[in-house]
């Protein structure tokens, strides 16, 4: 066997390795438009980008956290109190809505500060205080809401609309936070700390890395992203819902997960975030189309990240 095949085997394996989400939509969707004849229509096609919008936005934020080796279950809870936030304040203290907007953002910053203090300087596992923040943003939007949907100001609701009829705005924002969560990956100094924590977080803070401050930021982003896409949701419901996007952390987190970063912290991107989300809208719309029951369908869900998880696992295995 010559050395050029022995070298390109390698090279492969590893393109595959980098590339595997993407290879994964690309045959889920061939598949799926086979068997189906309303699967690859212009329509189906943007619908399944406005079902990815909220959990692509979502992801994005918890990228930033797994990649420093962190998890945030509160991202769910978080995005439901901002848009809660800012209905409220909007409708019953007669904020103009851009203010309530801003004061959304900042609920979300606040409640991933919250995390960062408890995990950075309590020294609390990151499961265990972001899921004590998912218990008490929960509540305080069951709070502030009095357990009822408050109504979305008409020019923040148009957040859920479509330019020209065709092209819906969800699947611009998400385009937006992508491209800003790339940015922050690749070209700035926050994001190289974040791949440095992850990979080893004792050598990054014996490097002169602020190991905590970067822990503030990088859950900061995660609460702002959070807001973003409560607002996103909450826009396409034309109302606040305290009960909002229970269960979306999960998916999150199985988004970036399918996308190839790992749960050990080091490895992440955006690009593979979103690949790995619109793998489980492509997925979920797929298996509309063909009628399947929604209760099998958790069990196909549950058995791609239980794949996902399992080849990070024999990835990390090769590369030692």
């Amino acid at each position: 066997m010559s050395t050029n095949v022995l070298t390109r085997r390698p090279a492969a394996r590893s393109l595959l390795a980098e590339n595997g989400s993407l290879a994964a939509l690309v045959v889920l969707i061939v598949a799926l438009s086979l068997m189906s004849g309303d699967f690859l229509t212009v329509t189906n096609l943007l619908n399944v980008g406005v079902q990815a919008a909220v959990t692509a936005i979502l992801a994005f934020g918890s990228t930033f956290v797994i990649i420093t080796g962190g998890i945030d279950l509160s991202v769910g809870a978080v995005a439901a109190l901002s848009a809660m936030v800012l209905a409220w304040t909007a409708a019953d203290t007669g904020l103009p809505w851009p203010v309530a907007t801003v004061v959304a953002l900042a609920v979300g910053v606040v409640c991933g500060l919250v995390n960062a203090v408890l995990i950075a300087y309590g020294k609390l596992p990151p499961f265990i205080a972001t899921l004590a923040m998912l218990g008490v943003a929960r509540g305080l939007a069951l709070v502030v809401s009095q357990g009822s949907p408050i109504e979305m100001p008409e020019q923040v609701s148009h957040l859920g609309d479509t330019i020209g009829g065709y092209l819906p705005v969800p699947v611009l924002v998400m385009a937006l936070m992508g491209v800003i969560a790339a940015v922050v990956l690749n070209r700035t100094y926050t994001g190289r700390a974040m791949y440095a924590i992850g990979g080893n977080e004792e050598a990054a803070r014996l490097s002169g890395i602020a190991v905590g401050r970067q822990k503030l930021i990088t859950y900061a982003l995660s609460g702002v992203f959070a807001a973003v896409a409560g607002i996103v949701l909450a826009s396409r419901l034309a109302s606040a819902q305290p009960q909002a996007a229970a269960g979306y952390e999960l998916d999150a987190i199985a988004a970036v997960v399918i996308g190839g970063a790992s749960l050990s912290g080091g490895k992440g991107r955006a690009l593979g975030t979103l690949v790995g989300a619109l793998i489980l809208a492509v997925l979920r719309n797929g298996l509309n189309l063909l009628s399947v029951s929604a209760f099998w369908q958790q069990v196909v869900i549950g058995v791609v990240i239980a794949l996902a998880v399992l080849l990070d696992t024999l990835r990390r295995r090769g590369g030692r």
